[in-house]
């Protein structure tokens, strides 16, 4: 092999020298392996080439690239320099090459981790990058071996890496817009005499100001006025050496030019770019125009980009449903509509309507027209649907809604904002989101604030009261399903869901979390009280993988109310148990502390002798089956009673909590060591036996002594028998206690906690490293994690079976 059996220095220098010796490759760009620069600078700087990952091994192509996507992610570098024209990879056999454009969409996921260690290949991070980019890279990647694609590898950086170097100015594409922008706000933004807070109550932002400076024309900088399809598209349009707000755009009118404080650093500024963008880039850009606008606006707008996979799943579900001639037999409105990218492939642009908040997007939509789009110009209007009379419709839309008959064959499809608002005693939310509108007034007197904030909710609401009798077809969360805080909502939007699918949430863009969105069909013909349904389930790649029972929880008592009756009975705490809301989504927020550390909340509640079993039975219940984005929205219920017959389930679930805890001595004595000094070799006594007194039967019931940790032995109660499995799981933790106890300068009241800590150590931020040096200690960790999950499955068949959830 070329470069076999050398350090990575050492093949970065050969890879540079053999392969790009015409450029400049000896630049440093914080973490990145490998840079390629042109050689010279021009008058407007350097344009960077290629930004690459190194290794010394023989990696797979996707496995590098990940690591540099992370490398890039977490620096933010293409926010302080211009991205290059390609990302690369290689080690010692081979060298690939990917667009950057094609995976730059990456960067701008909404509530990704970028602060993991890129080189930690085992970090759920790397492995969720690694599954969105492996079919982009199968498409678009150029993989080249040093010995035998030598030619090839040559002409491909001749012809590809070497053409992207410019010594003009540098010309806007799709690949630049968004860093360029990122450099405007730091630069120009200042400089422009404006009061944006009231622009942004308008809702003209930063972004419509860069919009109108990137549309203008180089060579004529005072008019852009020949080309009217990207005016009407703008909200702001550069004049005059100033910018003007378009009245057309606005009900509120702005009629006074917005000036510059400093026109010579503005034209030193757009000296280095070539305006307006490439032609055939200009469609993306003005149709991306969401991503320049700051995250806030766009929940509170909505703006939500359906991807062009769930577009064409839905319309499926709706031919399967609706029959194969729907859009010839059914009139459609999108009524959240956006830039119209739902309605795409629709086919009969005769029955199809598009309205939207903003008539900005109204002009996009417009313009798409003229490209081409399967619209009618007369059907795409500006129309605030939570706010508005009916009257302003056009009045063939006005005809179909006022005809009973006519109103059965309407399809309001539509992905509508997710935004809520308005506060609780748990959180506050964005505020004027929802609660101004004439919907929320009008109709939402019955329901709860939890409900009514809900700005799909709101949407739904006004279709099913409003124009009653249509089928609705909608994306949303599964609250309005599942929640006990929208039983008022269930109880009053009686439509029949005659099908649904979900698929995970992070798919779409500006939408957070890990939790499921669903495509709802629903009959409003056809008065239903939503109990349950089944889903079929798709994940990332639009691939069928299940199929999943949907509960509404109508008339159930959740988990917490079964604990709750214990807490008033604890003497003296070993512990505390923070007991969040009854759902997977607040998997996290499920814990044992030894003190209270937040004296304020009310999640914490006390662990003692008289409840540790049944707050053992809620800890192992809600951890033993792992949270994911399917299973966020499912409920953990009030069980029935054959769990109190069942002493190995509960002892099963005492297990489970006592090695799967975060438990830390240091804020107090430590009570839950499961072993005694002489089973582990203690090299001292340790502050607290009460775990081992308590599995051998040695403790008493609190109500008989008001110390607890001092009791009789007089009324012993029997020992605790174990399962084979939950042995297995003592067998393994007292292997790793031994082995800590073994080592010097320990705390002897250490917690499994403290053990990892002592063999992890931590970083310069202060977390935990994710692994240890110590062999053995990993070894003997991993067994324990093994006998732990095995232990987990034998749990997880009790929780259905006991009612803790429903299956």
């Amino acid at each position: 092999m070329k470069y076999k059996n050398i350090r990575e220095e050492e093949l970065k220098n050969k890879v540079g020298a053999d392969w790009f010796k015409q450029f400049d490759t000896t630049e440093i760009l914080g973490n990145i392996d490998f840079t390629v620069f042109p050689q010279q600078d021009n008058l407007f700087g350097r344009t960077p080439l290629l930004w690459a990952e190194a290794k010394t091994g023989n990696f797979d192509v996707a496995t590098m690239f990940v690591q540099l996507i992370l490398t890039i992610g977490k620096a933010r570098t293409f926010d302080k320099t211009m991205p290059p024209a390609f990302l690369g990879a290689f080690d010692f056999k081979k060298i690939a090459f990917v667009p950057y454009i094609n995976i730059q969409d990456i960067f701008y996921l909404n509530d990704f981790n970028w602060n993991v260690t890129p080189s930690n290949h085992e970090t759920k991070e790397f492995q969720l990058i690694k599954q969105r980019i492996e079919a982009t890279l199968k498409q678009n990647t150029y993989v080249y071996d040093y010995e035998k694609d030598e030619k090839e590898l040559k002409a491909f950086i001749k012809n590809n890496v070497a053409k992207a170097t410019t010594t003009n100015k540098l010309k806007i594409d799709k690949n630049n817009f968004i860093p360029i922008y990122l450099r405007w706000l730091e630069i120009i933004k200042p400089i422009i005499d404006v009061n944006w807070d009231d622009l942004k109550k308008a809702n003209i932002l930063d972004s419509d100001f860069y919009l109108a400076d990137l549309f203008v024309d180089d060579n004529n900088t005072q008019n852009i006025d020949d080309d009217l399809s990207i005016r009407d598209s703008l909200f702001v349009v550069f004049q005059n050496q100033g910018y003007k707000i378009a009245k057309e755009n606005l009900k509120q009118m702005f009629d006074a030019t917005i000036t510059l404080k400093n026109k010579d650093t503005y034209l030193h500024f757009w000296k280095r770019y070539k305006r307006p963008p490439l032609k055939e880039f200009q469609d993306y850009i003005i149709e991306r125009r969401d991503l320049l606008v700051p995250q806030d606006i766009r929940e509170r707008k909505g703006a939500f980009f359906t991807p062009r996979i769930w577009v064409e799943l839905s319309q499926k579900y709706l031919t399967d449903y609706l029959g194969e001639n729907w859009q010839d037999d059914y009139y459609i409105w999108d009524c959240a509509a956006g830039t119209g990218n739902l309605l795409a492939g629709l086919t009969n642009k005769y029955n199809i309507y598009a309205s939207t908040l903003d008539q900005a997007d109204v002009n996009v939509m417009h313009e798409r027209i003229d490209h081409g789009a399967n619209l009618l110009k007369n059907n795409v209007f500006q129309f605030d649907f939570l706010n508005d009379d009916f009257s302003k419709l056009p009045q063939s839309l006005q005809d179909i809604i006022n005809d009973e008959e006519k109103r059965k064959k309407l399809v309001i499809y539509i992905n509508p904002p997710y935004a809520e608002t308005g506060s609780t005693k748990h959180k506050v939310s964005k505020s004027g989101v929802s609660n101004e509108t004439m919907i929320h007034k009008k109709l939402f007197e019955q329901m709860s604030t939890f409900s009514k904030r809900e700005l799909y909710v709101q949407f739904l609401m006004r279709i099913y009261f409003e124009i009653p009798n249509c089928k609705i077809a909608n994306f949303s969360t599964l609250k309005n399903l599942q929640s006990s805080y929208f039983i008022e909502f269930r109880e009053m939007f009686r439509a029949k869901l005659e099908k649904i699918f979900v698929v995970p949430a992070d798919t779409f863009d500006n939408v957070k979390g890990k939790f499921p969105i669903g495509f709802f069909i629903w009959n409003s013909e056809k008065k239903e009280k939503f109990e349950e349904i089944i889903s079929d389930v798709y994940n990332l790649r639009g691939e069928y993988i299940d199929a999943k029972k949907i509960f509404s929880y109508n008339n159930e008592k959740y988990l917490n109310d079964w604990l709750r009756p214990t807490w008033d009975n604890v003497k003296n705490e070993i512990g505390f148990l923070a007991c969040n809301s009854n759902d997977f989504q607040n998997q996290n927020g499920i814990f044992i502390e030894i003190v209270k550390k937040n004296q304020t909340s009310t999640y914490f509640k006390p662990i003692g002798l008289s409840n540790l079993l049944k707050s053992s039975i809620y800890y192992a219940v809600r951890h033993c089956i792992p949270a994911t984005w399917l299973n966020d929205r499912d409920q953990f219920l009030y069980p029935n009673d054959n769990w109190q017959t069942d002493f190995e389930f509960q002892n099963d679930c005492l297990t489970f909590t006592l090695f799967n805890n975060d438990i830390q001595s240091q804020y107090d004595i430590n009570h839950w060591i499961p072993f005694t000094e002489y089973e582990v070799n203690a090299q001292a006594k340790f502050e607290s036996n009460f775990m081992t007194n308590f599995i051998k039967g040695k403790m008493q019931q609190e109500a008989t002594t008001d110390t607890l940790f001092e009791q009789a032995t007089t009324k012993e109660s029997k020992p605790l028998v174990f399962s084979e499995v939950a042995t297995a799981v003592f067998d393994a933790g007292r292997e790793l206690w031994k082995y800590y106890h073994a080592q010097k300068d320990v705390n002897v009241n250490a917690s499994l906690y403290d053990i990892r800590e002592y063999f992890q150590g931590r970083n310069d931020k202060g977390r935990m490293n994710s692994k240890s040096d110590d062999a053995t200690y990993t070894q003997l960790l991993a067994e324990l994690r093994s006998k732990l999950a095995i232990l987990a499955d034998k749990i997880k068949p009790k929780v259905y079976e006991y009612g803790f959830l429903k299956e």
